[in-house]
């Protein structure tokens, strides 16, 4: 990753280093990575994640649909 300091505006450029770093996901698996997750609370938490998404998805599909 390479994030270019145009006229000596390093504050401009640790912004877009920032934004670029948390599009890509770092500093959430830096917070997972601080301490050991047990595989079976890794599997718990991505099951989870599964059904929070999947719910989501099904209330915008209703709202879409109702809107209809």
């Amino acid at each position: 990753m390479q994030i270019m300091v145009r006229d000596n505006n390093v504050d401009q450029a640790l912004r877009a280093l920032k934004k670029k770093l948390q599009r890509e996901g770092v500093y959430r698996e830096m917070k997972l990575r601080r301490h050991y997750e047990k595989p079976s609370e890794k599997r718990a938490r991505e099951k989870a994640a599964a059904v929070r998404r999947a719910r989501k998805m099904d209330r915008k599909r209703m709202e879409r649909d109702g809107a209809k």
